[in-house]
């Protein structure tokens, strides 16, 4: 039996895991060790730098969700799903004969632009309602 089928399906699959969850240990990696030395720097007295903890905290206040944030990625997502919605058109179009006749059973590309076009109007509302400015 021939094992390069299995091979190429296991090595696609073992590149988009590392592609994807290769960046999340290394950053949380980083941060263990940080702490650590934070840690051993505290048991042994030494005061910490204002520059170390306004660096720590830096990365958790831009995490908090903003109006302008949530407004942004509102507008990609319409643009998303108006993006498909127009490539959908485009593909069939009334000058498109599907070849089933009469029945028109709509245009399955319109249904998948509904998903990202509702996130971000989702989004957009949200943007409105957030306390949150920057």
């Amino acid at each position: 039996m021939d094992m390069t089928p299995i091979l190429i399906v296991l090595i696609i699959f073992s590149a988009i895991t590392a592609v994807i969850f290769g960046p999340t240990y290394l950053k949380f990696r980083e941060k263990r060790e940080i702490q650590n030395t934070v840690r051993h720097a505290i048991d042994k007295g030494e005061k910490l730098p204002a520059e170390l903890i306004d660096a720590m905290t830096r990365e958790v206040a831009s995490k908090v969700p903003s109006r302008t944030r949530d407004l942004r990625r509102g507008v990609i997502w319409l643009a998303s799903g108006i993006g498909i919605a127009a490539f959908g058109l485009l593909l069939h179009g009334p000058w498109y004969n599907d070849g089933w006749g009469d029945h028109d059973f709509g245009n399955p590309l319109l249904g998948i632009a509904a998903i990202p076009a509702t996130i971000g109007l989702a989004f957009i509302v949200l943007s409105f309602f957030n306390p949150n400015k920057d």
